[in-house]
């Protein structure tokens, strides 16, 4: 039973990123999320956050004691005018996704953008910083 509830709360979760959630008026008023891998080796923690149709330049990465946060805009794409829209599910607009830190302290290592990804390498702070 107990692994039927952590099925039906990863599937929740999974089917809350896909939908556009309504925050409120203005410009900043539909926010999405991303979805993101995490993977803790011997390298570090890799944070790979999937942003296809998202230009380089629009990504902000902070780096907190608490959390790494990403923001960014995927800009709508216009159909032509005389176009017939069936389906339009690829969400677009402004997120933030955070992504809450482990108790010790990391630095940014590497970050990179390929192919619709952002791949950010999170390794463990100097304590001299």
């Amino acid at each position: 039973m107990y692994l039927q509830a952590l099925d039906l709360v990863e599937e929740a979760d999974r089917l809350q990123r896909r939908f556009l959630r309504y925050l409120g008026p203005a410009g900043e008023g539909v926010s999405w999320e991303p979805p993101v891998d995490i993977h803790e080796g011997q390298e570090g923690i890799v944070v790979l956050f999937a942003l296809p149709g998202v230009l380089p330049e629009d990504i902000v990465v902070r780096l907190d004691d608490a959390a790494l946060t990403v923001n960014a805009v995927r800009r709508a794409r216009c159909a032509p005018s005389a176009a017939l829209i069936r389906r339009l599910e690829i969400p677009h607009g402004r997120f933030v996704r955070q992504i809450p830190l482990p108790g010790r302290r990391v630095k940014i290592a590497r970050s990179q953008y390929v192919n619709g990804c952002l791949e950010i390498l999170l390794v463990p702070a100097d304590s001299s910083e």
